[in-house]
């Protein structure tokens, strides 16, 4: 089997982490979780990452700022990942808005489970 890929959820809601998680981890992805903008740099920057489901209500780093901050990175890889925006805000958001941030795609709240794992796989196979 290929080596699974690693999924960084940013979400500081504790019942949709832990449900996103379980539907990932079902489609056998490895899954790191961070609840704030820091803690996403801090994994982003000690880890081989895949792609990330980023709240855009994060604490300490809202996720439009982590996801610049990200796409300014030296190290390719990082700034390449895929970065999918999870949000219950989006009307407060054109798309034009998260391309500027450099958000990959978005997925509104409530999720839907099975556009979730679509996306995902369409960006991380």
């Amino acid at each position: 089997m290929a080596e699974s890929k690693t999924i960084l959820i940013a979400e500081d809601s504790s019942v949709i982490l832990n449900l996103t998680k379980k539907i990932l981890e079902l489609q056998k992805y490895h899954i790191l979780s961070a609840k704030n903008g820091n803690e996403v740099i801090k994994q982003m920057e000690s880890q081989a990452i895949d792609c990330v489901l980023m709240d855009i209500n994060i604490p300490v780093k809202d996720g439009m700022e982590c996801t610049r901050e990200i796409r300014r990175s030296s190290n390719p890889q990082v700034a390449q990942v895929p970065i999918i925006a999870i949000t219950g805000n989006a009307n407060n958001y054109s798309m034009e808005q998260f391309r500027e941030a450099g958000i990959t795609d978005y997925l509104p709240k409530p999720l839907d489970f099975d556009a979730l794992v679509r996306v995902v796989k369409q960006y991380v196979g």
